[in-house]
């Protein structure tokens, strides 16, 4: 059983579409974050970033004590390598999969963030800040379309860990100042993934977590 200590954010998101797609069971832990409970001395303990989302897998391979583990792209290998699944299994495959996980983590999330920030939450709007992380964004964006070109997936044929980590970031685009239409290759990809039964029922939970304001 896989504790999942999760908000409705695109780092949240992240954990419950791989744990969809593969079948694992896990308990749902909300931590809402709007409220700082990510600060709270027990969650600490297996998230010392004060950030979500954050696991602990009651049942590790090496059969020892559950195992915590925080930061979502840590999280999505680890899962990934506990059950063999999306992630290719050859060395170049599995290598392609990395460098775009890390793609995300370094800069897609990041970047994405920020522009969120900047639109729509900062208290004072900033021209060249809001300006600087659309321009970003869209650049991020225009890479991972190139990439999208000739392949059904941003590691090749099939569905990895990778999609799963840009999609979320993905999902708001609307809040980026971005449009779908200019990147084609992203939105065909895109459609694709949102389709999927792990996909819907992933943002069904968000739902039922953190209803939408009407």
């Amino acid at each position: 059983m896989i504790d999942l200590y999760y908000w409705t954010t695109p780092n949240g998101h992240k954990i419950s579409i791989f744990l969809e797609e593969a079948g694992l069971p896990y308990r749902v832990h909300p931590i809402n974050i709007s409220k700082d409970e990510q600060f709270a001395p027990d969650y600490l303990k297996i998230s010392p970033n004060n950030k979500i989302p954050a696991i602990v897998d009651n049942a590790p391979a090496d059969g020892g004590e559950p195992l915590a583990l925080f930061e979502s792209g840590a999280i999505l290998l680890y899962l990934a390598e506990k059950t063999g699944r999306f992630i290719a299994q050859d060395l170049r495959g599995r290598e392609e999969t990395l460098q775009w996980l890390f793609w995300q983590m370094g800069g897609l999330g990041p970047m994405a963030g920020q522009n969120h920030h900047f639109n729509r939450f900062a208290p004072e709007k900033i021209p060249y800040a809001i300006d600087r992380y659309v321009k970003e964004t869209a650049r991020l964006y225009g890479v991972l379309d190139k990439r999208l070109a000739d392949r059904a997936f941003v590691a090749g044929d099939d569905y990895g860990i990778a999609d799963m980590a840009i999609y979320p970031w993905i999902v708001p685009f609307e809040w980026q100042s971005q449009d779908l239409s200019d990147f084609p290759s992203v939105k065909r990809w895109f459609e694709a993934i949102k389709t999927r039964p792990a996909t819907v029922r992933a943002y069904e939970l968000a739902a039922r977590i953190n209803p939408p304001k009407p």
